[in-house]
């Protein structure tokens, strides 16, 4: 099983730190905002990580910090009147129901910067004893140029950050390429330190909060979105071998840029999609299908076209589950070459998932189980043991790749008004009122009910 390590700029094969363990930290939300279509490509592309190592019987330690302690967390705790804390929580607790609904599975923990400021603290001290990190008046700063390895993951190094670099007007740092660990001053939020009241600076979070988490031990895999290589990984990497003595993580996987219609997704130029209102155009499968189309470290770019193509598929890979499953699993005509051809279709997927996690190749894969069982399908005596063992076989990429169905529940009266419709629908069919009938079926179509004309009568179900 290879991983392309950005640390290395190379595929290398995998291996664990600890046989069958998996310690995987994945960059958290800043929570001041509705997730967002980025977040989506992020969290649903480290998913499809875990559940792999998860398939293969990896005991899987997940954590997936929240930084609650921010400048844009301030700033709109000052323009809406309520707590950091209160609006995180809020945020947090909003993308996490929306993170559900797209199939991700949940961290182990959670960790919030606000509730770990004493490992925070522990860990700036161990800086400044080892001569890594100084204090000034306006706060307590990480010496880059004591790190001798830092630029090794971005490939910049400290004399690129300062050509150009400026100080804020509050920084008295020595150099304009260190960053601060410690912030002084009174602010929305202030802690007590040995340094004076202030608050942690950005990137000493995720080191302080993962070594407690690992219990200072390695991390097998880091993972986040591109833009959080360079400074905040780097920056990572710089404090955490300062203050551990050896190497932080040894895979970095970063996903590819998310871009809309060739931009940046950004709120300036209007095109900043909200999860939340593509959650209420498409089902959850259809959003982490397109995805999965592209290989989690490519660029993608939006469209809602490829979107709504993609839930096309994804109904047709669901329609096929239900057709097998409706079969006998015995009986028929054993086919030989069926049964080869679907082994080489499965074992193509798994080639494909252990080439650095090859979703658009694993999916060809899939669709060519399908093609081969939609046309057995079609003969006489079909091989019924050879689709069953596929269905099996479908069943477990399905899950892999984290494509289900979303279970919805209709509320009461939303389930009489289909019935009525459902109903009024057959009645005009009898009366050959067929262009009324169409209006209606396009109706509880964009309901989400599907309709089947069956000689018991009309049958329905949501999609």
């Amino acid at each position: 099983m290879k991983i392309y390590n950005t640390l290395s700029r190379q595929a290398e094969e995998f291996e664990p730190i600890e046989e069958g363990k998996l310690y995987f930290y994945v960059c958290g939300l800043t929570p001041y905002d509705h997730a967002h279509l980025g977040h989506a490509r992020t969290y649903i592309s480290m998913d499809m990580v875990k559940r792999y190592f998860l398939h293969k019987k990896y005991d899987v330690l997940h954590i997936q910090n929240i930084t609650d302690i921010e400048d844009k967390i301030f700033n709109r705790s000052r323009e809406s009147g309520k707590s950091p804390q209160e609006l995180s929580e809020k945020f947090h607790t909003e993308a996490l129901e929306e993170f559900k609904r797209l199939n991700i599975l949940p961290a182990d923990y959670y960790p919030k910067v606000s509730e770990h400021i004493r490992e925070i603290i522990e860990m700036i001290g161990k800086l400044i004893e080892n001569g890594h990190a100084y204090e000034t008046e306006t706060g307590v700063y990480y010496s880059v140029s004591s790190f001798q390895d830092y630029g090794k993951l971005s490939g910049q190094k400290p004399e690129g950050r300062r050509s150009g670099a400026r100080c804020s007007i509050e920084e008295t740092k020595k150099d304009p390429a260190d960053f601060a660990l410690w912030k002084k001053g009174e602010d929305v939020l202030i802690f007590e330190s040995p340094w004076g009241k202030g608050r942690p600076g950005w990137h000493i979070e995720c080191s302080a909060m993962s070594m407690k988490y690992t219990g200072g031990r390695e991390l097998d895999i880091h993972g986040g979105g591109r833009d959080l290589a360079f400074p905040h990984h780097e920056n990572e990497i710089a404090q955490a071998e300062c203050a551990l003595g050896h190497r932080f993580a040894k895979y970095w996987m970063h996903t590819g840029f998310l871009t809309v219609k060739g931009e940046k997704m950004s709120k300036s130029l209007g095109n900043f999609i909200v999860l939340r209102d593509l959650l209420d155009k498409y089902p959850p499968y259809a959003l982490r299908l397109f995805f999965l189309h592209s290989h989690y470290r490519s660029p993608v770019d939006y469209s809602e076209e490829n979107i709504s193509s993609s839930q096309t598929t994804a109904e047709r890979m669901f329609n096929f589950l239900e057709h097998a499953g409706e079969l006998p699993e015995s009986g028929g005509t054993e086919n030989g070459e069926l049964r080869k051809k679907l082994q080489e279709e499965t074992e193509g997927f798994y080639r494909a998932m252990d080439n650095d996690f090859d979703t658009p190749t694993a999916l060809s894969h899939m669709f060519g189980i399908m093609t081969e069982c939609f046309s057995e399908m079609r003969k006489e005596e079909p091989d019924y043991p050879g689709i069953a063992e596929a269905k099996r076989d479908f069943e477990k990429m399905m899950w892999i790749l984290g494509l289900e169905k979303e279970e919805k529940k209709l509320s009461p009266e939303k389930e009489k008004e289909i019935k009525f419709l459902v109903q009024k629908r057959e009645t005009a069919r009898k009366e050959r009122n067929f262009k009324l009938a169409d209006e209606i079926r396009d109706e509880l179509a964009r309901m989400g009910i599907l309709l089947e004309d069956t000689e018991e009568g009309p049958k329905w179900k949501m999609r």
